[in-house]
């Protein structure tokens, strides 16, 4: 347990940090109007869709970098690590090109061309950091998978200290509106992967040649995972899309609901994080049996916050929609959606850790192929039907959510605890072996 509180928080305070950009960008551009924030909502969905993928293909770096810690071989680190910055810099090139192709057409999916034209500005301006945003996760999940959450930690701390005084700046003082405040997130990025690098100085500048053996190692234990991000964020990006045809009112509420589970949502994926990389490493060092010890440990811990966050939701819903906005009907809207999201909070927090020990394990097809067939079968289906069909609105859309996490999570510890992942542990542990047998008889 005191393990998993030393990895734990350093990974939800970097989290919460990544979510504070999107959410002092919501703050502010509040001050706006509702279309200005609908516009934001939408763009910010979008943006992190088109880097999600990479974003997962990358935590097989963390997951490859455990094992190897834990099976005694910790010089492989610098390998995966080049071999994840070369995949960074090529993803990166191309989730630019993909955000400005899609800015274009971004004005005729929303509900007003006003809408339209703030999503599109915000994304075509924030997209052009993916390519630091990239090289930082390559580097970040280096470092988790050495069991160093701090230096990734103040780094986005950083990144968020300079976020809010950009934007307070771009908006405020200069008046740059939505453009300025995309300007302000898409340059913290190049301060968060800075100051990681200079923090971790020259652990995280290995030669790239290295990483090129290793390539295809990261591609194929990230794949999966990267996979699954990109369909279950597909379904995501679907919902938004449905409830932004709604309504400014009912797109603002949204995105104001999003913003503040963030805030319970991503401490308990810390502790999915911490489990993922004590499981990783346990399954190097050829010990199955602590697994799912790490497992209820972690689900403990994640229950347990998640659980006071379920009375803060539920009895504080119109004070945290107040902080956004003082428009009546977004208020209005947004409370409901807070009330299903204490609904859900320990379920979610359940199926984040099964998940994450799952992936560390190297099982992680499974959690793809759940995550996707759950996310699909669930929440655009239920969102059509409860929110277009019945007229509920958002409120419908998010009861479609809250179905996914729980079925999800369900299916996920079932998994955990009949130890479906043992097969995927073994391969994990013969293919670490044949890698560094192939790279010792080089050396």
């Amino acid at each position: 347990m005191a393990e998993l509180r030393r990895l734990s928080w350093p990974i939800a305070v970097s989290m919460l940090s990544y979510s504070a950009m999107t959410l002092v960008d919501t703050i502010f551009v509040g001050r706006l109007g509702p279309a200005a924030l609908a516009g934001v909502g939408m763009g910010g969905v979008v943006s992190f869709a088109l880097v999600v993928f990479s974003i997962g293909l990358l935590r097989g770096v963390k997951v490859l970098v455990s094992q190897a810690v834990g099976s005694g071989h910790p010089e492989r680190a610098g390998d995966f690590l080049a071999a994840g910055v070369v995949i960074a810099a090529g993803l990166g090139l191309v989730t630019v090109i993909a955000g400005q192709l899609v800015a274009i057409v971004m004005p005729g999916l929303a509900a007003s061309e006003e809408v339209g034209h703030h999503a599109a500005t915000y994304l075509s301006i924030r997209i052009l950091g993916a390519p630091l945003l990239l090289w930082y996760v390559a580097m970040r999940e280096t470092a988790y998978g050495q069991s160093e959450a701090r230096a990734p930690m103040v780094a986005s701390v950083a990144a968020n200290l300079c976020n809010i005084a950009l934007a307070y700046l771009f908006i405020f003082q200069l008046g740059a509106g939505v453009a300025g405040v995309a300007w302000a997130t898409a340059l913290s990025h190049a301060v968060e992967a800075g100051t990681l690098l200079a923090l971790r100085g020259r652990a995280l500048l290995p030669p790239l040649r290295r990483g090129l053996p290793f390539m295809a190692a990261v591609w194929r234990m990230g794949l999966p995972n990267a996979l699954q991000f990109l369909i279950e964020v597909g379904s995501f990006v679907l919902l938004t899309l449905l409830i932004a045809a709604m309504s400014e009112t009912d797109m603002a509420a949204h995105q104001i609901a999003l913003q503040a589970i963030h805030f319970s949502f991503l401490p308990a994926l810390a502790v999915g994080e911490a489990g993922s990389v004590m499981a990783g490493q346990a399954v190097g060092a050829d010990r199955d049996e602590l697994v799912l010890g790490v497992a209820r440990l972690a689900m403990w811990l994640a229950g347990v916050y998640t659980a006071l966050c379920t009375g803060v939701l539920a009895l504080a819903a119109p004070w945290i929609a107040q902080l956004f906005t003082s428009d009546a009907a977004v208020i209005a809207t947004a409370i409901p959606l807070l009330h299903v999201a204490a609904a859900f909070q320990v379920a979610d927090a359940a199926n984040v850790v099964a998940r994450g020990v799952l992936r560390g394990t190297g099982d992680v097809r499974y959690p793809a192929v759940v995550g996707i067939l759950s996310a699909w079968s669930l929440t655009p289906p239920l969102c059509w039907i409860l929110g277009h069909h019945f007229g509920l609105g958002a409120f419908g859309g998010w009861i479609g959510l809250s179905a996914e996490i729980m079925a999800a999570a369900g299916l996920f510890w079932w998994r955990l605890i009949r130890r479906g992942w043992q097969r995927s542990a073994a391969r994990s542990r013969a293919e670490l072996d044949a890698t560094h047998g192939a790279v010792t008889s080089a050396a």
